[in-house]
């Protein structure tokens, strides 16, 4: 929904690792005879964590509150050159409660639609959560769609109120006179009186108070139905206009439920928000999860100030996408490299392994300066919303951080699949979570199919549209719903799901034949000379079958060193077609790229990264 017609990773700054440790590791004295006692003992144990059983948000609300209210909550740094501030659970869910007691009962908002539109902040997390508590149905909006598409969500989702941040100040005002049907239009971090529609959140949080303080505790007394419709999401549409997407309290506790048998977070755990609270792994995963667990989320201030904001924060646990890790592991290892350290850590990488399978883990102390520059104390990386080269996942448990992906979508609010931390499996999207079930749908000879999912995280329905909620839930013969992911993969003999395409994006050849584009996208991204690329069936006149082409986005900088400053066009697309021919080879042959495109521009992006296929072939035609 999305497009990012200028969007950059931003150039990470990492010092030049020195990588001493690696050179002086102490002698570690090794008690075999303990660790084979400590084996024996876990021997037979189960490894699944205690899974919780919340039915609504509101639950888990009310059990923080009581048992975490000391512990800090959110990290935001509101000022550059001050500290990140520390906002305990008491302060947060007293705000939370100010503000549903005030929406509820002074400006009658109790059961309405409200759209929530900005930046990661804290009074984006209040707003949601008060939603979720009892006020009514929440509209997370992406903050980057442009004026026209803000309007039109406005109007598709009937808001009668929008939460908005500072930054979206001018967007709103422009709004306003076309849409009749929202009553208050309440601004984040302002302390205006009502004037006409308009107000400050900071007012409304001061009254909602003054209302509780006098006695007002109706807010905590609304009981929430956990199968009524309370979030309203527009999703990203990278494959087609975007749908609404209906989910419940359930949905919401489910995701809580489901990860906590394959991922244990304690209070002592601190997550490090950055991606876009408006997408459900973030709101979900990165916020409602460890909320529950009692932890603290540390709001990242902007891409470009992603290390010194790690550092600052130390953060245990990030959940981030492909383009964000692969970026991260080019950086640190283009670092080691210069170092000159790199055959010594490939050396090492072994040696820690071997260690840490009879017990003993000193990958921390060996790849100590990896850790200070992503804050000290990484423990779990999540990569989630698209495929990510196994080479990358596999090097990050090298170094000794849990590396675990996540599969789902929007409709499954969003979790169906995880990687158990005490399990990994590098390239697998990770396996059902308890909640739910995977299966392959009309699978070919290589077991490949439509992934379906049924779970207790999957959506109520697509708003206003029950041909296209039809089209993608069936019902099999005990009445369970089954929903069609769009994306084909298939199950291994241990239950893992593993993603390699998606059925919209699928090339068929004139004889029968699949291609999925994501498969030769990854091959292709372990080219030095590409930053981005983008596979897909091209048209050609006069020719019966798709032409399986390539757009390239070259990585300049590479060419550069590489090849020397002043590169011609016609030199560039050698030398990067020389490097294609070289991925051909190991393609069958009605897999190959017969086609390179060089791309110029960004690609059209959603806010997860991911390309948006069908706006790019649009621009073409």
């Amino acid at each position: 929904m999305r497009i990012l017609k200028d969007f950059n990773i931003p150039d990470f700054k990492f010092p030049k690792l020195k990588m001493k440790n690696v050179e002086n590791i102490e002698e570690v004295k090794v008690d075999y005879e303990d660790i084979a006692k400590k084996q024996k003992e876990e021997k037979g144990k189960s490894k699944y964590h205690e899974q919780t059983h919340y039915k609504t948000i509101k639950e888990i609300f009310v059990r923080s509150r009581e048992k975490y209210g000391k512990n800090i909550c959110i990290l935001e740094k509101f000022n550059s050159k001050e500290p990140f501030t520390e906002i305990t659970y008491k302060k947060f869910t007293d705000d939370v409660i100010a503000l549903g007691t005030a929406l509820t009962n002074k400006y009658n908002l109790k059961d309405e639609r409200i759209v929530i539109i900005g930046e990661n902040t804290y009074n984006w997390y209040v707003s949601y959560m008060a939603m979720l508590c009892g006020v009514g149905i929440a509209v997370p909006v992406d903050k980057e769609l442009p004026a026209n598409e803000i309007e039109n969500v406005i109007e598709r989702s009937k808001a009668t109120a929008v939460i908005y941040s500072t930054k979206k100040k001018e967007v709103i005002k422009k709004l306003e006179d076309n849409l009749p049907r929202v009553k208050y239009f309440i601004q984040m971090n302002s302390d205006d009186k009502l004037s006409g529609r308009s107000v400050g959140f900071n007012t409304i949080i001061d009254e909602g108070k003054e209302m509780v303080k006098s006695g007002d505790n109706s807010f905590m007394q609304i009981e929430i139905d956990p199968e009524e419709f309370k979030v309203l999401i527009f999703t990203s549409g990278t494959t087609s206009n975007a749908k609404g997407v209906m989910l419940c309290n359930r949905n919401l506790a489910a995701n809580v439920n489901a990860v906590s048998p394959y991922v244990k977070l304690t209070e002592a755990d601190r997550l490090f928000s950055v991606l876009p609270l408006h997408h459900t792994y973030e709101s979900s995963i990165g916020f409602l999860l460890p909320f529950a667990n009692g932890c603290s989320v540390a709001v990242c201030q902007g891409l470009k100030y992603i290390v010194p904001n790690l550092k600052e924060t130390k953060p245990t646990a990030m959940i981030a996408v492909p383009l964000l890790i692969e970026n991260l592991y080019k950086k640190i290892n283009a670092s080691i490299e210069k170092s000159g350290k790199s055959g010594l850590v490939n050396s090492m990488i072994h040696v820690t392994n071997a260690l840490k399978s009879v017990g003993v883990d000193i990958k921390k102390k060996v790849f100590a300066e990896i850790y200070e520059n992503l804050g000290g104390n990484i423990r779990i990386l999540v990569s989630a919303a698209a495929p990510i080269d196994a080479k990358i996942g596999k090097w990050i448990q090298d170094i000794g951080i849990s590396f675990l992906q996540g599969y789902g979508l929007t409709e499954t609010a969003p979790i169906a699949a995880l990687t158990p931390e005490f399990e990994p499996k590098v390239g697998s999207a990770g396996k059902a979570v308890v909640c739910a079930e995977l299966k392959i749908d009309k699978p070919n000879e290589n077991g490949e199919g439509e992934v379906l999912i049924k779970s207790e995280t999957l959506m109520l329905g697509y708003y206003e549209d029950k041909a296209a909620t039809d089209e993608v839930i069936e019902y099999d013969e005990e009445g369970n719903r089954w929903f069609h992911s769009g994306d084909v993969g298939y199950l291994d003999e241990d239950g893992f799901l593993f993603i390699t395409g998606r059925s919209k994006n699928v090339i068929v050849t004139q004889n029968g034949k699949n291609i999925y584009p994501e498969e030769i996208e990854l091959m292709l991204g372990n080219i030095p000379e590409i930053k981005e690329c983008m596979v897909y069936g091209k048209e050609v006149e006069g020719e019966k079958e798709l032409v399986i082409s390539a757009k390239v986005i070259p990585n300049y900088e590479e060419l550069e060193e590489n090849y020397g400053k002043d590169l011609s066009d016609k030199q560039i697309y050698d030398i990067i077609w020389e490097k294609i021919k070289e991925v051909n080879h190991k393609l069958t042959s009605y897999k190959a790229i017969k086609n390179l495109e060089i791309k110029k521009d960004e690609f059209v992006k959603t806010t997860t990264m991911k390309i948006k296929r069908y706006a790019e072939l649009n621009k073409d035609k």
